[in-house]
């Protein structure tokens, strides 16, 4: 593994008081982002001002999306169903996944068009799925046989889907069409040494990714070279997303543990920031 340190640049705390953070996207001028434990959806403007956008009480959100109006959607993993927000915080049923999938579901990137690819949570090995949702909340299994499918993203002209497998310890792409049908499933970085979680794409194809258990942030290029790893001492890194008006602050989602019993309703997670100086791009 190389390391390029970029001098400059520790991460700076930007919202705190959550259980557990996850799912972070950029939208409409603010960071949005689950808090999966706390049951509720917030965002929060660069000067970290936040606002909890819904109460989802008894539910587990995770991955987040917007569809091309602008309207939220958002995963219930237990319940397996993607959730519409109302502006009100109030929210509809916009897909459910529980004929398709019989474990909960995790993370989700949601393309241009509104189309979602949700990943599974699955217990076995080589037993995640993914699913495609139209914006109409059709819904269709597309990708089978992952080990594990966490983070997504779809590449800046939206005809590459990566997936971070997190059991697999890869990161795996697909090619995309027109019409949400995946195919050339191949690996773009393998052998990394701990399960990759949330990524993030920039402007010259390397995917931040977090690894929950290093604790650590890593920029990898295809193929699997380091350019970039960002230590964040005592807490897990769960998941990350670049943004702000030139998509070069990197929003880096931290927590002590992933279980709910282990942190037992204490709001200890963080969203931190750094500036980096490649650019996002891509979804989300």
């Amino acid at each position: 593994m190389s390391s390029v340190p970029l001098s400059g640049l520790t991460p700076r705390p930007l919202a705190q008081g959550f259980v557990f953070v996850e799912g972070p996207r950029w939208h409409a001028g603010q960071l949005w982002f689950s808090d999966m434990h706390g049951e509720a959806v917030h965002r929060a403007t660069l000067a970290g001002e936040t606002t909890r956008v819904a109460v989802l009480s008894g539910r587990k959100p995770s991955g987040l999306g917007f569809l091309p109006d602008g309207t939220p959607l958002v995963v219930s993993m237990a319940e397996r169903t993607i959730l519409r927000l109302a502006a009100d915080g109030s929210f509809t049923v916009h897909a459910d996944l529980s004929g398709l999938v019989d474990d909960e579901l995790n993370d989700m990137v949601v393309d241009a068009t509104g189309t979602g690819f949700v990943g599974s949570y699955p217990t076995e090995p080589d037993a995640g799925v993914i699913v495609r949702v139209r914006p109409d909340g059709s819904a269709a299994v597309v990708a089978d046989g992952m080990d594990f499918p966490n983070g997504s993203a779809i590449s800046p002209d939206g005809r590459t889907l990566i997936v971070a497998e997190s059991k697999g310890r890869r990161l795996t792409a697909f090619d995309l069409d027109g019409q949400g049908v995946l195919s050339g499933r191949r690996v773009l970085a393998d052998r990394l040494g701990a399960a990759p979680d949330g990524i993030a794409l920039d402007a010259e194809g390397a995917v931040w990714a977090a690894f929950p258990l290093a604790h650590e942030f890593r920029r990898i290029l295809p193929g699997g070279e380091v350019t970039d790893v960002i230590d964040t001492g005592e807490r897990m890194a769960i998941a990350c997303a670049l943004g702000g008006e030139d998509r070069r602050t990197l929003f880096l989602c931290a927590a002590l543990d992933w279980n709910s019993s282990t942190l037992g309703g204490r709001r200890t997670s963080v969203v931190l920031t750094r500036q980096v100086p490649v650019a996002g791009a891509g979804r989300p």
